[in-house]
């Protein structure tokens, strides 16, 4: 009896294989590493979708131009996403980013520290807007291009995001 089934395999293995697996969204700056992020994860048959964070008022974007999060960014993200074929999604934070970091950059700056504005973005802004953005489009999943800490807390089984 078990011979009988041998014919099947190769069908099951393959169908197994070829299981859809979750979608996941992927902060997508422009840069090689989340490019790169977005192509193994659809490489590995994920349902990748590509989020960007429009950061910068529109009265900013000339001095914007060659930051990781300015125009030339969104332009690179947006044609990797649409080589790699996948949905695609520009979201407008910069209200958000002149309040939470800006405005707070300015303030230490002019206090006499040296804040780094890109902690305070992904602390007050990247990563909740990623996360946000992420359960609106039905993914369980989020990468970046960073290199991240994760622990699974164990009284409530959610995943925490490290320093």
């Amino acid at each position: 009896m078990p011979g009988h089934f041998t014919p099947l395999l190769p069908r099951l293995s393959s169908r197994l294989a070829m299981e859809k697996k979750p979608r996941v969204v992927v902060g997508m700056s422009g840069g090689v590493d989340s490019s790169a992020a977005a192509a193994l994860l659809l490489e590995q048959g994920y349902d990748v979708v590509g989020i960007t964070l429009k950061l910068w008022p529109q009265d900013c974007v000339n001095r914007a131009e060659d930051k990781c999060c300015g125009p030339q960014a969104v332009t690179d993200a947006r044609a990797v996403s649409h080589k790699l074929n996948i949905p695609y999604y520009l979201v407008d934070e910069a209200a958000e980013f002149q309040q939470q970091v800006i405005n707070y950059f300015a303030e230490e700056y002019k206090a006499g520290r040296t804040p780094n504005p890109c902690v305070m973005c992904n602390e007050k802004l990247k990563f909740g807007t990623l996360i946000s953005r992420a359960k609106k489009l039905g993914a369980e999943l989020v990468a970046t291009g960073h290199f991240a800490r994760t622990e699974r807390c164990r009284d409530t089984g959610r995943t925490l995001l490290k320093r």
